[in-house]
Parts: structure tokens; C-alpha cells; sequence
């Protein structure tokens, strides 16, 4: 009876999609579905759909997310995991070689921490009291468009 939020957030850490799942659903899994929530609308032409980079923690890392990503032209910034850098040293020349990571830009994964920190503010989302999944997820884009509204509000 556990719930897992997946989000995309801004330059900002303002949030830009939220998919809910149960939480044993994987995390690499519902990347796919997190990137079509998103939807930025421009003052002229095509509502914006494709992030330039995607900064995620390793969970995320697995060859099947990074070609799905290169695949959009989306640039990875992910670890990766342990075990996968000690299964490419085995393989020796066969293991290819290892991923970029932009360090410089992994430091803004923190945006996405401290959205998380505030959407857990709410007790109700913290505690997850909704019995339905549709309700619960209703309160994390409540949650999400009062962030937008106080970070419009203070902009002159």
C-alpha cells in the first residue's frame, strides 16, 4: 500500500509532469511515461515536449533508459550504478566505454530533492491518508500549481 511520485522539474524545481504509481513500480520504467506528461506552452508556434537533458539519480541508469533518451536527443546526465561500471571493467575491451556525466550539471539534481521536500510538506501527501490513487495524485498537482503561483506571484 505504498505510493512512488515521479516527476519532471525545471531549471527552477517547479514541477513540470507527475505521474503516480504504486511504489513498487521501478522507477526507469516510468520515465518514458513522466517525458510525455510534459507539456511547456509558448507564446507562439508548438508547445515545447522534449527537455534539452534529463539529471536523474542511479536508478535510472541501465543501457535501455540511456538509448531511449539518445534516442530523443536528450542528454543523460546519470551515474552509474556500481555494479554496472565493475560488469564493463570485467568485460575488459568488449565492456565499451563508460557514459559522460556532466559533474557540473549532476549538482542540479538537487532541484528535483528539494521539489520533493516541499511536496512532502503536505501531510496529507506525506502520509498518503486518499484511498484512491486518482485522489492522491489530484493533491500533487494541487500541490504542484501552488508552487508555480507562489514563484509567478514574486516575479515582477
Amino acid at each position: 500500500m505504498t505510493t512512488k511520485i515521479h516527476t519532471a522539474v525545471d531549471g527552477r524545481g517547479r514541477p513540470l509532469a507527475v505521474v503516480v504509481t504504486g511504489g513498487q513500480r521501478n522507477d526507469g520504467a516510468m520515465l518514458s511515461q513522466v517525458l510525455e506528461e510534459i507539456v511547456v506552452p509558448r507564446y507562439r508556434g508548438r508547445a515545447r515536449s522534449r527537455p534539452d537533458a534529463v539529471i536523474a539519480d542511479r536508478a535510472y541508469s541501465s543501457g535501455v533508459t540511456r538509448r531511449f533518451l539518445r534516442a530523443r536527443r536528450i542528454t543523460a546526465v546519470i551515474p552509474q550504478k556500481r555494479d554496472e561500471i565493475a560488469n564493463r571493467k570485467r568485460r575488459g575491451s568488449a565492456g565499451g566505454r563508460p557514459p559522460a556525466l556532466d559533474e557540473i550539471r549532476y549538482k542540479q539534481r538537487n532541484l528535483v530533492e528539494r521539489s520533493y521536500a516541499l511536496l512532502k510538506q503536505w501531510r496529507g501527501l506525506a502520509t498518503r491518508y486518499d484511498k484512491l490513487a486518482i485522489v492522491y495524485r489530484a493533491a500533487v498537482v494541487l500541490s504542484a500549481c501552488i508552487t508555480w503561483a507562489r514563484q509567478i506571484g514574486d516575479t515582477p
